[in-house]
């Protein structure tokens, strides 16, 4: 337990802060819960409500659910209670959380970064066609999302998961949250190191114990040696980056404190070299920290990153070194950003000779029998199996290069798409009002809508720009470092109407051109009117740019009349 621990650490090396009110922070005795988050977690540790949904409501059904499990504990067990349908936007933050319950489940399946096989693929298949109602969904964290889950079906679930090594297990709630790693490790021929092993490794070791299931709120990992810096390591709690130390080699940097939502903050790099086999024990450093002394008062503010931006890196670093790792890490240059957004779509050539391929389904919507459809295709053409990315997207990795034109093919039939236009590439939209508790607006449909229209009205666009939709604040599909980031909420039509629409975040990003998006004071789009607003937009950005402009570079030098989308498009 962590009080265990506290008694026989060394004593402090440095002075820590103390903030003007108690924040909850354990290492300095605020051991009383100071919300009711706080007190279910100190009630129970979250994780023993396995055994209860195992034994107990799994056959009694979800009216003998506690309300404290159903809305709470039942978060470490990978599941959420759906929306009820029917219940628009305008009631999301007016109606109580029991009130917007549907009687059905969430369920998110972690793979973190695990080379799926036929055997894992198939399995994932059938819960989505026989527990699912077919829902299946990719998600940005590499997760594979299913909606429709009645809890009498969990231990059936759950049972077909632990045969093929996969789990649901923390896939919520305040503790290690899945881990993002490189879709390519492994087999690119440009990596600098696999991190493969370390991940597998801090599983192993830190999930399903209760020395970090009572984290202050979630925890987000991210891990690559591959340089495009592909699981977003910017916007994660702590990260994991691939570096050459000229004297000891391929390691890693430490990045800590980034994360989204309403106040973004990109994290910090600690400018470390940190060896593969110390990679556990560094991320078990950095989450001990978040757990002693991260603030547990408010839940706004219980992210690692406020800790690191009250801190400062010296601070976190120095911290990190005399607690919790008790030796000095070796300094280097962190790397610098990269120019390649990561996602891997095309084909591409192994360092082995043979290939991966990179392909894209629609806003990360898939189904069962899509993932049953392709274990079937990894099994036919021999593949290593498959991974998922960070940017809703899959990679199909051991491809014979007398089979790529078919692997090609028979992906494209399962609605995969190695070869997708610039806008169903580069477009990521959060579950949505469809199914999701907090969002104000519609978002997957929507976003597949705008992709069709503006194939049509751009066929041949040939530069990359990321749509991001998101149907609330909470940036689950990074809203604030996307091209064109569109945040869910209701505004007036002309006739002044309360209707669907969004707030627009323009000219983010994470790699050369790294900083959140513009937000245009009292600028609304309506839903209805988006597909017009990014046409306007997207076609002055056409005319006016200069040769090798990216799309947020010109989003910072330009007047916010175009940027507003008030011109009509025949008058640019």
């Amino acid at each position: 337990m962590p009080d265990q621990r506290f008694d026989s650490r060394p004593p402090r090396a440095t002075e820590i802060p103390r903030p003007k009110r108690a924040e909850g922070q354990w290492s300095l005795g605020q051991r009383e819960p100071l919300n009711k988050n706080e007190q279910s977690k100190k009630d129970d540790d979250p994780l023993n409500v396995r055994d209860r949904i195992l034994y107990t409501y799994s056959k009694r059904g979800f009216d003998s659910i506690d309300p404290a499990d159903l809305r709470g504990r039942f978060r470490w067990m990978g599941l959420y209670t759906q929306r009820k349908p029917g219940i628009d936007g305008g009631k999301t933050g007016s109606m109580e959380e029991e009130e917007l319950d549907d009687r059905f489940f969430m369920m998110r399946v972690r793979s973190d970064g695990a080379l799926l096989g036929a055997r894992q693929l198939r399995a994932l298949g059938t819960i989505g066609t026989d527990y699912a109602r077919n829902s299946a969904d990719i998600s940005d964290r590499q997760n594979i999302q299913y909606h429709w889950i009645r809890i009498e079906d969990v231990p059936a679930i759950w049972e077909l998961l632990d045969s093929v090594g996969m789990s649901s297990l923390e896939a919520c709630g305040d503790g290690p949250r899945p881990f993002l790693g490189s879709p390519v490790a492994g087999v690119a021929a440009d990596e600098i190191i696999d991190g493969t092993w370390a991940l597998e490794e801090i599983k192993r070791r830190y999930l399903n114990n209760k020395e970090f299931s009572n984290l202050p709120r979630k925890f987000k990992t991210s891990l690559t040696g591959h340089p495009s810096l592909d699981t977003v390591p910017a916007i994660n709690d702590v990260s994991f980056v691939g570096v050459v130390h000229p004297e000891y080699g391929p390691g890693f940097d430490l990045w800590v404190g980034g994360g989204l939502s309403t106040n973004p903050m990109f994290a910090v790099k600690l400018g470390v070299w940190i060896p593969l086999d110390e990679v556990p024990d560094a991320w078990a450093g950095v989450a001990g920290i978040f757990r002693d002394y991260g603030y547990r008062r408010l839940r706004s503010r219980a992210r690692l990153k406020f800790l690191v931006a009250d801190w400062g890196v010296d601070k976190f670093r120095e911290v990190l070194e005399n607690e919790y790792l008790e030796k000095k890490l070796v300094p280097i240059d962190s790397p610098q950003v990269s120019s390649d957004g990561g996602d891997h779509v095309g084909v591409h050539a192994q360092k082995d000779g043979r290939f991966y391929i990179g392909a894209a389904p629609m806003v990360g919507r898939i189904n069962g029998e899509t993932l049953t459809g392709l274990g079937d295709l990894v099994e036919t053409f021999g593949l290593d199996g498959a991974r998922l990315t960070a940017q809703q997207k899959l990679v199909v990795l051991g491809v014979a290069e007398g089979d790529v034109e078919a692997v090609v093919s028979g992906l494209l039939a399962l609605g995969l798409d190695a070869s997708p236009s610039n806008w169903r590439r580069n477009t990521m939209a959060c579950t949505g009002i469809e199914y999701c508790k907090l969002a104000i607006v519609d978002t997957k449909n929507r976003s597949r809508d705008l992709i069709a229209e503006l194939e049509k009205r751009f066929p041949d666009l040939d530069v990359p720009i990321t749509v991001n939709v998101n149907g609330c604040p909470n940036a689950c599909a990074r809203t604030q470092v996307a091209d064109i980031g569109l945040k869910g909420q209701l505004t007036l039509d002309d006739d002044g109407n309360q209707v669907e629409g969004f707030q627009v975040h323009l000219g983010g990003g994470v790699g050369l051109h790294h900083t959140f998006g513009k937000k245009l004071r009292a600028h609304k789009v309506t839903s209805a009117g988006l597909d017009d607003y990014v046409t306007n937009v997207v076609t002055a950005f056409l005319a006016d740019r200069t040769d090798g402009e990216s799309f947020a570079l010109w989003v910072e030098r330009v007047d916010e009349e175009l940027l507003r989308g008030e011109k009509a498009l025949e008058t640019i």
